[in-house]
């Protein structure tokens, strides 16, 4: 095995193949190590999540050595069977590929049993291995910027369905209506590790019939409850706390608040625990009216705050500092002049359930509470306590559109992949975040593509919270809080964990410089640790 360096908080192992990968994962899960938090397998390796207070990678990578590969997974009993409409987009383009018809693909497609090796990338989204051995297809060389939920895709060796409308490079040859999540059931993802699963043509089977709907639950009645009620939304605001984590199996990424100092901060202020939810608002433009009296504070952006009460009577206030509201005041949050999010939190905390352990919204596999919208009423629960912080000092290098922002890099796991050329000019060249960026990720942009001298089809492997995944294309997308929990292309660098905050403040069109902390010469020859 190999090891690959990540970050000062993670390292990826490398193996020969599935079944390696899956014996050293159950070996992992039988006896811990010592200080490691979570994993994350893929087709041939396993991202390895380590506490740096409790050990060190050295450690780590020594433990995991010793681990025999003798073990190996049994398939389970359970079957699942997948219609499929064979309608996609990229039919005609595999059939091409593979040098058969289109009936084919499907005949094929459907001619064979899965294994469910592991799950990934989304809630629910489980790569299927086996299957005809002619399929081996590469991904496109851009990922979409959307690929609708449902939708059946090969990549590589292996299959899989879309559980949500994500972004994403797989080839698309087809479109289910069976969920693979959902949160009403007791294991909310239909394909679970060892499951065997079946396609079949939905063109051979019967008419399905309509399904009756679900009487809707009567409202409860909040009406006397202190609240804050959307007046508006800007152009996104959603729940985030400090993250759903420990989720991995479950093909669940952490989420949480893009600048998690922040968060923390704003529920500081008023008295809150510094984990409770908060609202995270991008670009300014929300507005908040206060249903009784109510205590608030906005951290964050450097975004102008003003309070207008009731009578119409209007002033500014000051971020990072608790703010009184009274019954009928509205808060209303402009657009910053630096940073991008702001924070706002009230004290005793919203009364928002959590999903998984959190409340937190991921926008990229829909878990978590929806994104607000006008009219709704965020009821406030008591606060059990009343001691406050003293305002804080607001941070005095937000990220802006005039200055370039530099981020510390730490080279791996994948640099190896890209000629010298390309690793200098990572760190040299400007790059500017595109309008197509978003929770999920920063699409950037160089003048100059960054060039592989490896130009094969990287099995899917893990990708951590700030990840620098290169596609086909060569332009970077640095992975946010809502990022898939494994991708296809490889990682250059990723982002070092104390400049991660700052990454969630980046707003659209601004420059990025990027400056190594751990230069890929500092490496072992092959990249290892």
């Amino acid at each position: 095995m190999r090891f690959l360096p990540v970050n000062r908080n993670a390292l990826m192992v490398e193996l020969a193949d599935l079944d390696d990968t899956l014996a050293l994962l159950a070996s992992l899960q039988r006896t811990p190590v010592h200080g490691v938090e979570e994993l994350v397998p893929a087709a041939k390796t396993i991202l390895v999540y380590f506490r740096a207070s409790a050990t060190t990678a050295a450690q780590v990578v020594s433990e995991i050595a010793s681990r025999k590969l003798d073990a190996r997974t049994e398939r389970s009993d359970v079957l699942v069977e997948i219609p499929v409409h064979y309608n996609g987009e990229d039919l005609t383009d595999v059939a091409q590929i593979l040098g058969i018809s289109e009936a084919e693909v499907i005949a094929r497609h459907t001619g064979s049993e899965y294994t469910v090796a592991f799950t990934g990338f989304a809630p629910g989204f489980g790569y299927l291995s086996g299957g005809d051995p002619i399929f081996n297809v590469p991904r496109r060389s851009s990922p979409r910027t959307k690929v609708p939920a449902g939708s059946v895709a090969l990549a590589g060796t292996f299959s899989a369905v879309y559980p949500q409308a994500s972004p994403g490079g797989w080839q698309l040859i087809g479109v289910t209506e069976t969920p693979m999540w959902d949160l009403s059931r007791d294991l909310p993802a239909l394909l679970q590790p060892g499951y065997r699963v079946k396609f079949v043509d939905a063109a051979t089977l019967p008419a399905a019939a309509p399904k009756s709907a679900t009487p809707a639950a009567a409202p409860t009645d909040t009406s006397t409850t202190n609240a804050l009620i959307v007046r508006a939304t800007g152009l996104l605001t959603v729940f985030q706390d400090t993250g759903r984590h420990g989720q991995a199996g479950q093909g669940v990424s952490a989420s949480g608040a893009m600048d998690q100092v922040a968060l923390k901060t704003a529920n500081r202020l008023i008295g809150n625990a510094s984990h409770v939810a908060a609202l995270e608002t991008v670009g300014g433009g929300l507005q908040l009216k206060s249903r009784g009296d109510n205590v608030v504070a906005v951290t964050g952006a450097d975004a102008p705050i003003t309070l207008t009460t009731s009578q119409g009577q209007r002033w500014n206030v000051s971020r990072y500092a608790p703010i009184a509201l009274a019954d009928g005041d509205t808060l209303s949050i402009a657009q910053p002049v630096a940073g991008a999010r702001c924070y706002v939190a009230v004290r005793g905390g919203f009364n928002v359930a959590p999903v998984l352990g959190s409340c937190s919204t991921d926008t990229l596999a829909h878990v978590g509470p929806a994104a607000l919208k006008v009219g709704d009423v965020l009821t406030v629960q008591p606060a059990t306590h009343h001691v406050v912080g003293d305002t804080a000092l607001p941070p005095d290098d937000l990220p802006t559109l005039q200055d370039d922002v530099v981020l510390d890099i730490e080279f791996g796991p994948r640099t190896d992949w890209f000629t010298p050329e390309a690793v200098e000019l990572l760190c040299t060249q400007r790059w500017q975040v595109t309008p197509q960026s978003n929770r999920v990720g920063l699409r950037i942009e160089g003048e100059v593509p960054l060039s592989r001298t490896v130009t094969a089809e990287l099995p899917s492997e893990g990708t951590p919270l700030g990840a620098l995944q290169v596609p086909a294309n060569g332009q970077p997308v640095l992975f946010l809080a809502d990022h898939p929990l494994t991708g296809g292309y490889p990682v250059i660098a990723c982002v070092a964990p104390h400049h991660l905050d700052r990454a969630g403040q980046i707003p659209v069109g601004a420059w990025l410089r990027f400056n190594p902390i751990r230069r890929f010469a500092e490496m072992a020859p092959d990249n290892t640790l």
